[in-house]
């Protein structure tokens, strides 16, 4: 895709400053809905038959507010500070286009995608039963923008409700705008590949009737109906391209459901292409050359993309086709969390089931991968030797993942290679005692002579109690092995190796509660302190922050709901 070079203002301090480096290259080169209403008044619930986008106006909140910007990725954008709190940034990120200024465009864009879950197809989340009716339900697109020879798009969360909207009413409220924007930041802090946080505003006047749960309850459904402040976050990557919405143009042409469908196919996969892996796909290549780097590369960022996940202790929680970015990095963050307790079964999201649970992420992605390479395969009819690549890559798939699980673990125990029994050992005794994930690693890093610094990570448990004595024998004797295996060199410099692997600080949910009911009373500080705090998170950072957020969970926190489990992201 040739596009015309954009020159980058010094520093964007206006939104007519955008305007220079404003790109739209998803609606300029793919197809829109031919049912689509040009100036984007498409609200309702309906079929979309074909296409790659459907043209949609967001509906603005009322009297927005600011909450918060990432100053991090207005650095990196070379955005003023003080844009963010601009009235016109204010309101096109809120939700109102229409004075965006020309040739910037005062409609945004949604898209439909297919369902898999653990590499099933499923239909009937779509409210027409045919799979025509799912997809970005209160997410639209409002600008992509080419900054410095990087694409970025900037996508509106609770922006109103689109043709995939399924009867919703297309807003999300503070309290999910809140985590999500959080964790985008805190998961880029960590070095995770992700989806990055612009901007997050509120409407003072504008609520939602959302159900929660009651202060305390230990139910794992909300039992009461809550008001709840709308608010708008901004996501911003490179694109917004899901596995799921690969799916969708491949099930359209392997049905031949219209005369375009496998024109839309290939349309679809080479867009990602030149939006994701452009600087490592030939252009020169044909298409069926360009499938078969594709789903390499594909494998390659998945699989380090899950090795990361465990190696910050993060769990998706509903990790299906559709909430998997085709680009490789993390997307979507609604039932996700990070695990206090070090549990292989540690699944936050009700709904979730164990196949998404915390030490079956790798399992799960290999599902999504299949999902991947059955959406490209049409693609390869008559190129036997490049569907032969494909079926290769697809089966070595568990092959690869294992590697980045015992290069991850090596490297957070801050060894050469991966030894299989010294781990055994550790994840039954972190088990038997139990230990908090974070915690336990980051005392680790500091190469303790003995066990005593690590039991800051211990959680008081019956089976600990029972025979303490002999608990701690196997502790000492699994850290003398352990020391005995570790890299030459000296102390400090595997010190600083392992504190870089493991984090100090973890966007626990506990601390998030707060800060968002304090931010739904229009109380903002704590949300900040935590924003700052966990950008930082492998950093020693004051003896104040440490006591607040290098602690273990309280006990009365844990089966809390809304805190150690939740129904929905609302």
């Amino acid at each position: 895709m040739e596009r015309q070079h954009r020159v980058t203002p010094t520093t964007v301090a206006t939104l007519n400053d955008l305007v220079a480096v404003a790109d739209y290259s998803l609606m300029d080169t793919l197809n829109s809905d031919p049912e689509g209403k040009v100036d984007g008044a498409d609200h309702a619930p309906r079929q979309v038959f074909s296409g790659h986008y459907v043209p949609v106006n967001p509906t603005p909140i009322d009297n927005p507010e600011y909450v918060a910007h990432s100053q991090s990725l207005f650095r990196e954008l070379g955005f003023a500070d003080s844009l963010a709190q601009s009235s016109d940034f204010v309101r096109m990120f809120s939700g109102d286009l229409s004075r965006a200024p020309e040739p910037m465009r005062n409609v945004g864009w949604a898209c439909g995608y297919a369902l898999s879950i653990y590499g099933t197809e499923f239909y009937q989340q779509c409210p027409f039963q045919t799979g025509n009716g799912y997809g970005d339900g209160r997410a639209i697109s409002v600008l992509e923008a080419v900054i410095n020879g990087q694409r970025w798009e900037m996508q509106l969360k609770g922006a109103g409700r689109t043709p995939y909207c399924r009867g919703g009413d297309g807003r999300a409220v503070l309290r999910s705008s809140v985590r999500e924007f959080l964790a985008q930041e805190h998961m880029h802090a960590l070095g995770v590949p992700t989806s990055r946080s612009l901007s997050l505003y509120v409407s003072k006047t504008e609520q939602v009737r959302r159900p929660w749960y009651s202060e305390g309850s230990r139910l794992l459904d909300p039992d009461i109906l809550i008001s709840e402040p709308v608010a708008i976050s901004t996501r911003v990557a490179p694109s917004f391209i899901r596995v799921g919405q690969l799916e969708l143009f491949s099930r359209r042409a392997r049905k031949q459901e219209h005369p375009q469908a496998m024109e839309e196919l290939e349309k679809i996969v080479l867009h990602l292409i030149d939006r994701e892996y452009g600087d490592v796909i030939d252009q020169s290549l044909t298409t069926a050359e360009k499938v078969v780097v594709l789903a390499r590369e594909f494998r390659s960022r998945l699989t380090s993309l899950v090795a990361n996940w465990i190696r910050v202790g993060y769990c998706q929680g509903n990790f299906n086709s559709d909430n998997c970015a085709a680009g490789g990095f993390t997307l979507d963050y609604g039932p996700f969390g990070f695990c206090d307790v070090f549990d292989p079964q540690y699944q936050p999201w009700t709904g979730g089931g164990h196949h998404f649970a915390f030490l079956n992420q790798p399992v799960a992605a290999e599902r999504n991968f299949h999902s991947f390479c059955s959406a490209v395969r049409p693609l390869l009819a008559g190129h036997p030797d490049c569907l032969r690549q494909l079926e290769e890559i697809q089966s070595d798939f568990p092959k690869v993942m294992q590697a980045q699980m015992e290069k991850m673990w090596a490297a957070k125990l801050g060894l050469d290679t991966f030894e299989p029994a010294l781990f055994r050992e550790l994840a039954t005794l972190m088990m038997q005692t139990p230990v908090d994930y974070t915690m336990f690693f980051r005392e680790l890093s500091s190469l303790p002579d003995d066990i005593e610094p690590l039991k800051k990570s211990f959680y008081k448990s019956a089976t600990y109690a029972a025979d303490p004595e002999e608990m701690d024998k196997r502790w000492s004797a699994w850290l003398t092995h352990w020391q005995s295996l570790t890299r030459p060199g000296t102390r400090e410099e595997l010190s600083s190796q392992m504190k870089l692997i493991n984090p100090k600080f973890s966007l626990r949910e506990w601390f998030v509660v707060p800060a968002y009911q304090q931010a739904a009373a229009g109380n903002y500080a704590l949300l900040r302190e935590l924003q700052d705090v966990m950008t930082k998170p492998y950093a020693e950072q004051s003896e104040d922050v440490e006591k607040k957020y290098y602690r273990l969970k309280p006990p009365e926190l844990f089966e809390v709901g809304g805190s150690s489990h939740y129904s929905c992201s609302s």
